[in-house]
């Protein structure tokens, strides 16, 4: 009986080994199994920090490609590129997708997307998208490289710069900056008795005023700044024979127009615009500080259609070599330039007769107009007046000459003025307005500062990162 019972209690305790053996070595294949589960899941979720890691490596090192002009060389294999940590390991690759914005063989903007993954866990990837441009002169709604009075009448919504002094008695919402510490306030500028109360101050029987002053309340003096860095007009000027080139190759050009007298330029909604050959102009009797009284020849009184064109989309500019009447409606993002590289001793001037507008206002549209010379106002302008786009007077001026009692009501200008001269588009006799624009309104076009239309000038050279998303 004895020996049985032994016999039992060992089979019971062998029982009791292999029901407990197997509950531990579930226990255990369990424990075991989360474990390896939580290491996985935090090697993934390492791999997943990684692979973004990479990506922006990727677009680092296409950025130094951009820096040193040598994109065509980084391009990516289609398995990707290593990228290795810093002992020399080799952890993952990246990949690059490249796609720009171009006209006439230039680039404007680029968008790079980055691929990254880890050499340990490749189908883990992630992407990382960013929009590289520089900045254009369209930053600004004023860069103007000589003394300029803003009047009280004017608002400015956008940055106002200036190589000269600055009399800024209208109102502004950004930042008013010129280059000068100091500067000679004459009669011209409403100095003739110095404002000495605003912080100017007679010396030499000179009035001497600081950089940026006011005499109204109108504007927000802790938004004057100076002296500032002057801009370099030579820096921001329009290579013209470039334009020229591209324009002939790929774009619109037109020669001197067969009168002599230039082309009027209507542009449609429809991406076309007609060039109209000037046969005859009336003279008006006008004033500016450059030429004194003369004769202005602006207003059209015979025309004929010459051609109609076509505004190529992978070469929007238009190189004109004749002085032009622009308006009208403008399709995409266009250049215009009015100059004469034939005749050296010869620079010609746009004449802005009516308004001119974008097809559409949602930022795919945009214009870029250059003046060798001037960008005038002619005496036959709306009374209220529209004008979208960049303007820039490469040599001379933007303004309005005086016309002896020929008032107009309002001018709004949408964009910039980039002017070598002094600007004025409203003219007084004392405190008597004796001709032009009795009120007028100037926004910057915040569309075209990163995106403007081609042989638009930058104010950086460099390419800097407008915008980083994952993707």
């Amino acid at each position: 009986m004895i020996a049985k019972s032994n016999k039992n209690n060992k089979g019971a305790v062998l029982t009791l080994v292999l029901v407990f053996g197997s509950v531990f070595v579930l226990l255990f294949g369990g424990l075991f199994g989360f474990i390896f589960v939580q290491y996985r899941q935090a090697s993934q979720k390492e791999a997943w920090s990684e692979s973004l890691n990479i990506a922006e490596a990727g677009i680092n090192y296409y950025r130094w490609c951009l820096s040193h002009e040598i994109e065509a060389s980084c391009a990516t294999e289609p398995g990707g590129k290593n990228y290795y940590g810093p002992d020399g390991s080799l952890i993952g690759k990246f990949s690059l997708e490249i796609t720009s914005t171009a006209s006439c063989g230039e680039t404007i903007q680029r968008k790079i997307i980055s691929t990254g993954w880890t050499d340990k866990y490749p189908e883990v990837k992630r992407k990382a998208s960013v929009l590289y441009a520089r900045t254009s002169v369209a930053k600004h709604s004023y860069i103007l490289n000589d003394n300029v009075w803003v009047g009280a009448d004017h608002e400015i919504r956008g940055p106002y710069h200036s190589n000269g002094g600055v009399r800024m008695d209208g109102e502004n919402q950004s930042t008013m900056t010129s280059a000068k510490e100091n500067w000679i306030c004459t009669g011209s500028f409403g100095c003739s008795s110095c404002p000495t109360a605003d912080g100017c101050w007679v010396q030499s029987s000179q009035c001497y005023c600081p950089g940026v002053f006011t005499t109204t309340d109108n504007g927000e003096p802790g938004l004057f700044s100076f002296p500032v860095p002057p801009f370099d007009f030579n820096a921001i000027t329009i290579d013209l024979a470039q334009m020229k080139t591209s324009a002939q190759a790929g774009g619109v050009y037109l020669g001197p127009s067969p009168s002599g007298k230039g082309y009027h330029i209507k542009f449609l909604n429809n991406g076309t615009f007609e060039a109209w050959v000037i046969t005859d102009l009336s003279s008006t009797y006008a004033y500016s500080l450059e030429e004194g009284w003369h004769y202005d020849y602006f207003t059209i009184t015979g025309e004929y259609l010459y051609n109609t064109y076509a505004i190529p989309s992978n070469c929007s500019a238009i190189f004109i070599e004749d002085n032009i009447w622009p308006e009208g409606a403008v399709k995409g993002k266009v250049a215009v330039a009015s100059a004469n590289l034939i005749e050296a001793n010869k620079d010609t001037d746009i004449i802005l007769l009516g308004n001119i507008d974008y097809s559409i206002n949602d930022g795919s549209d945009g214009l870029t107009l250059t003046g060798e010379r001037n960008v005038l106002i002619g005496p036959q302008s709306p009374n209220q007046m529209e004008l979208r786009g960049i303007f820039i007077a490469q040599k001379g001026r933007f303004s309005r000459n005086h016309y002896p009692d020929n008032f107009r009501e309002k001018l709004e200008i949408y964009g910039s003025i980039i002017s070598n001269g002094r600007v004025g588009t409203k003219w007084t006799s004392g405190s008597q307005v004796v001709s032009g624009y009795q009120n007028r309104e100037s926004y910057f076009d915040a569309n075209l500062v990163y995106n403007p239309p081609i042989f638009t000038p930058f104010i950086d050279s460099d390419f800097m990162i407008l915008n980083w998303e994952e993707i």
